[in-house]
């Protein structure tokens, strides 16, 4: 998959000390990608927006 142009985000709820960071790439048409922050060239996560959403409310819940 093709993630040129994604434009990645650093979770909000990462840890600032141990560098343990998600980013997210929500700008690309049709996926959410969702990767390392330590490994940037690492392998990439890929979501539906919809199941991301989904996956988002659950989370939000817990």
């Amino acid at each position: 998959m093709d993630l040129t142009g994604a434009i990645w985000h650093k979770s909000t709820r990462s840890s600032g000390n141990s560098g343990d960071c998600v980013e997210v790439a929500a700008n690309l048409p049709g996926v959410v990608g969702v990767r390392d922050s330590k490994d940037p060239s690492g392998p990439v996560l890929t979501f539906a927006p919809a199941a991301w959403r989904a996956f988002l409310r659950h989370a939000k819940r817990s």
